[in-house]
């Protein structure tokens, strides 16, 4: 009988150490500060940024992706995944049929409560700096159980460090406007893009206080005129055309780099192909940049007492690592 009712308590006391030896759930802290708790490491994720998609890859965990939004192209084998539409407003009931462990999405996205509503874990990042991709990595590292995830933002400071040093110092200090996106949004120097500029060694006309990608007047531009355009091929139609462009030094000398939309699809991503961004734009600022005493001798400053009146809103247009188009898409 002492057997008999001995029995239920071990069994008890079995269940507690079994317990006891289980691996602990995995938690991450998101950009909104929310704490996402899993049991495991997702096996079916769902990303809705490009650049998190290119980073899952990089962590060789490509296997793990069941669907990415429309703009997610890199590399070739997410074509073949399962689109879920935009980024920003998602298919949710094909997000919900792919069943994932948890989907990726930038902060901005408004699918975000949706799916939590739904039962779908959601972890939102958004990189908009150096630092920032470099914590981005370091978490997505940290949810998919991969070591040496640093390893990736390693090879990426290297990277624009080489291409600064590739290049020569007649370059330094060539006044630079980078056109994301039709708008015109800029990249501004708090931005990863501005900041793989400064690290060049050449002078952003859009300051770090304008906000990372800022939607410009247009004639912010035509006053402060830069001595050098970068733009990509969608934005640059009719860049002749724009109201007083025709005296942007820039255009007068023909020193634009338009970045064909594969390469202007690798500068607007924070992620893994940083570096080949920096060697994009070294060799445009190598082809195209004027000499620097010829800079600083016809340089024309924008007064600080009128910058803030020529932008008409600050921050950065849909919170997607592709900007969006005139009338919210995305190329």
């Amino acid at each position: 009988m002492n057997v008999l009712r001995l029995a239920p308590r071990c069994a008890l006391l079995l269940a507690l150490l079994g317990g006891a030896g289980a691996a602990p759930a995995l938690q991450l802290t998101d950009d909104r500060g929310v704490t996402v708790t899993l049991a495991q490491a997702p096996q079916r994720i769902v990303s809705l940024l490009p650049s998190l998609t290119e980073t899952v890859c990089e962590l060789s965990q490509c296997q793990r992706l069941v669907g990415v939004d429309r703009y997610s192209n890199f590399p070739d084998s997410v074509q073949k995944l399962a689109q879920v539409g935009g980024g920003l407003d998602p298919n949710i009931e094909a997000i919900v049929a792919l069943k994932p462990d948890v989907v990726l999405m930038a902060t901005s996205s408004r699918a975000g409560e949706r799916l939590q509503a739904l039962g779908i874990r959601v972890v939102a990042l958004e990189p908009r700096s150096h630092a920032d991709v470099q914590r981005v990595m370091l978490k997505l590292g940290q949810l998919l159980e991969v070591r040496d995830a640093a390893r990736i933002w390693r090879a990426i400071d290297a990277g624009v460090s080489a291409a600064a040093q590739s290049l020569p110092a007649s370059v330094r200090g060539t006044r630079v406007y980078f056109e994301v996106n039709q708008g015109p949004y800029a990249a501004g120097e708090s931005s990863f893009i501005g900041e793989t500029l400064t690290r060049l060694g050449v002078k952003n006309i859009v300051p770090a206080k304008l906000g990372p990608f800022p939607k410009l007047n247009p004639e912010y531009i035509v006053r402060a005129n830069p001595d050098l355009i970068m733009i990509g091929q969608r934005s640059a139609d009719g860049l002749q055309t724009r109201p007083g462009w025709q005296g942007i030094r820039a255009l007068r000398e023909q020193r634009v780099c338009i970045f064909l939309t594969e390469e202007a699809n690798v500068l607007v991503r924070p992620g893994p192909r940083m570096a080949e961004g920096a060697r994009l734009m070294a060799k445009c600022l190598m082809d195209k940049a004027p000499a620097l005493a010829a800079t600083r001798a016809s340089g024309v400053a924008l007064p600080l007492s009128r910058e803030e009146g020529a932008v008409r809103a600050l921050g950065r247009p849909g919170g997607t690592d592709v900007l969006p188009k005139a009338g919210g898409g995305k190329p």
